[in-house]
């Protein structure tokens, strides 16, 4: 299978800085097929995972809970609104790299440098997010929630959701893995793997949902194929019992990590687990390093 867009060194550019900004940053992604105005409520860099392949950097440890300034995110939102509605952007390094095919504002996406969902002011944020996002008129734009599906059951991250379907949202919940075993070594937390899929389950028993699955060499070695069984298994079961997966994203390293052990899979093993999930009915898509 073919890249889905062509390989730019731009995927690679994830920085959550841009200039003098606290908490907006674009990026060129992938997955999005263009520009994502990136929403980061961690500045922090709390999280309750500590992904194997994450990008932010916590070897000196987290900082202390910092509270988010609404106001200061609606100003850095509002004026990166204005860049990106007035073309701007692609004249501005390193986006006035960006192949004409990508040159689309995809969405905003709340990620950044942990659990969005674990902000006190999530869904204070989605809210400023939809009308900063109505009043720009940029409605094409879907607001994106990246989510380890963790927190699900909170009633006010529930209400939030509830929210953004009607405001173009759409949830990416993180699936990495098939077993116990391999969830703990891709996300390295005390939250078992149950709640996780529970999460997603009553998450997508609501609405349609994108499943976010990262998959790596350790060591060396390709995901074993017991453990991509697992991992199929774990997607059929979610089907039957209710889940509405409109997408499923399989994808691999294209960013720098920290972690000298593990290295991006290859695009023939990406081919060969998208193929599987197809094969139970569900749609898929291959990201590649390269």
């Amino acid at each position: 299978m073919a890249p889905l867009t062509p390989p730019t060194p731009l995927f690679a550019q994830h920085s959550r800085r841009w200039e003098q900004n606290r908490y907006v940053y674009p990026v060129i992604s992938r997955r999005s097929k263009g520009l994502s105005v990136g929403i980061n409520l961690n500045t922090d860099r709390i999280c309750n995972f500590d992904c194997v392949y994450c990008c932010v950097d916590r070897s000196n440890g987290v900082g202390s809970p910092e509270k988010i300034d609404l106001v200061i995110l609606e100003r850095e939102l509002a004026v990166m609104l204005e860049i990106v509605s007035s073309g701007e952007i692609w004249q501005t390094p390193p986006f006035d790299q960006t192949p004409a095919m990508l040159r689309r504002f995809a969405d905003i996406a709340f990620s950044g440098d942990g659990e969005p969902t674990s902000s006190p002011v999530f869904a204070q944020a989605c809210e400023l997010v939809a009308r900063l996002r109505a009043q720009f008129k940029v409605e094409q734009a879907r607001i994106v929630v990246i989510t380890n599906a963790t927190l699900l059951n909170r009633p006010g991250v529930r209400d939030a959701l509830k929210f953004l379907d009607n405001h173009n949202g759409e949830v990416w919940a993180k699936l990495d893995a098939g077993n116990e075993r391999v969830y703990q070594q891709m996300v390295r937390s005390s939250i078992p793997f149950q709640r996780v899929l529970e999460g997603i389950l009553s998450l997508s028993r609501e609405r349609p949902t994108v499943i976010q699955s990262m998959f790596l060499n350790y060591h060396g070695e390709a995901p074993s194929e017991a453990d991509i069984d697992d991992y199929i298994g774990r997607l059929a079961d979610l089907h039957s019992a209710g889940a509405q997966i409109r997408l499923v994203q399989a994808y691999t390293i294209a960013r720098p990590v920290f972690q000298t052990h593990i290295a991006p899979t290859s695009n023939a093993v990406l081919d060969a687990i998208t193929a599987r999930i197809h094969a139970i009915g569900l749609p898929a898509e291959a990201y590649y390093a390269a």
